[in-house]
């Protein structure tokens, strides 16, 4: 994609956004999450040229490399950890990002409490919810949420700010969307960080107030070498 392509995207999918909030009277802004994995750097330098400044990464090496050497030029950038993390990655994880998505079970909470305690880079953190209890998916059961937001909090005192959810590529996202609002307020949490590409504007039907959107920015991403 040119420049000039990315540049519209950018604009059409913000101009959705501010649609699909003022369809259903939402005065609560939505954060737009472009998801820049895989993507080559003149589209994410394109990305940055048109104004964006939120990004969201699935790996930590790979997210090094890449917006390690812009952090100067962009005092504003805020990075999103959105694939999962292993304990091993904590501490680049800690030093390089703004905001972990990826909080999904115990041992990762003691292993991110440690390492923001040691760089004094205390981050908000969003669990992540396997509303569709998939085997093959990381996330807290939704039965589980609650009392595990509250040991993250209690215990490690770490900054519980939201929910997030994958939904299952198979089934509708509205039901998914749904529960994930309900154990939000539930746990007293304001941020709900769901819906991609196919179904943001959906999720922010249900009240999402952070959206990943990554090919209706990028188009496809190119095949990982």
């Amino acid at each position: 994609m040119t420049p000039t392509m990315i540049d519209d995207a950018l604009f059409a999918v913000t101009d959705s956004i501010n649609k699909a909030k003022n369809r259903i009277g939402r005065d609560e802004p939505v954060t737009l999450v472009a998801v820049s994995k895989q993507q080559p750097d003149e589209r994410i330098d394109a990305a940055l040229d048109a104004g964006q400044r939120v990004f969201g990464e699935n790996r930590v090496q790979e997210a090094m490399s890449r917006w390690a050497h812009r952090r100067a030029s962009y005092p504003d950038l805020t990075l999103h950890l959105i694939g999962p993390l292993q304990t091993n990655k904590a501490a680049e994880a800690v030093a390089l990002f703004d905001v972990i998505e990826v909080l999904d079970r115990e041992k990762l909470a003691a292993a991110l409490a440690k390492e923001m305690a040691k760089q004094d880079r205390h981050l908000p953190c969003l669990v992540q919810v396997n509303t569709g209890e998939e085997e093959q998916k990381s996330g807290i059961r939704p039965q589980d949420t609650k009392t595990f937001v509250h040991h993250c909090q209690s215990h490690h005192g770490l900054n519980i700010t939201g929910l997030m959810c994958i939904p299952p590529a198979d089934e509708e996202p509205a039901m998914h969307f749904a529960l994930l609002a309900k154990l939000a307020a539930e746990c007293g949490l304001p941020v709900l960080s769901m819906g991609m590409s196919g179904d943001y504007l959906e999720a922010i039907t249900f009240g999402a107030t952070s959206v990943r959107v990554g090919s209706a920015i990028f188009g496809a991403r190119l095949p990982r070498q």
